[in-house]
């Protein structure tokens, strides 16, 4: 349907992800299978669902992927709140995450309606 490596939306969910990698590489050794794990997992659903949905040879089946990408972003944004809760990351890589999920959200809201 469509190629998900054109898609901005995809293009800023990789940017995403990457950060999170890197952020979450300084992040306490105790926490390597807790919270980094778990933001590592959500932050790569995010373009992965993406894609996944874009491959799709329906409209509806995108839409859906789009969902669950909703959701990863949801739960990026909890973990990430608590990662700064527990000064994990400071206050400008935070607002830097936040602002970035905030800006895919609008991104993967505008293309399910695009969808409809």
């Amino acid at each position: 349907m469509h190629k998900f490596q054109d898609l901005q939306i995809w293009k800023q969910s990789m940017n995403l992800a990457e950060i999170i990698y890197k952020i979450t590489s300084a992040f306490p050794n105790e926490e390597k299978f807790g919270l980094t794990s778990q933001m590592k997992r959500s932050a790569v659903s995010i373009p992965s669902n993406i894609a996944e949905g874009a491959g799709r040879n329906n409209p509806k089946e995108f839409y859906q992927f789009l969902g669950i990408a909703l959701g990863s972003l949801a739960e990026l944004e909890t973990q990430s709140n608590l990662s700064n809760r527990l000064s994990y990351i400071n206050e400008k890589s935070f607002e830097e995450i936040i602002e970035r999920i905030s800006e895919i959200r609008r991104m993967t809201y505008s293309l399910q309606q695009k969808l409809i």
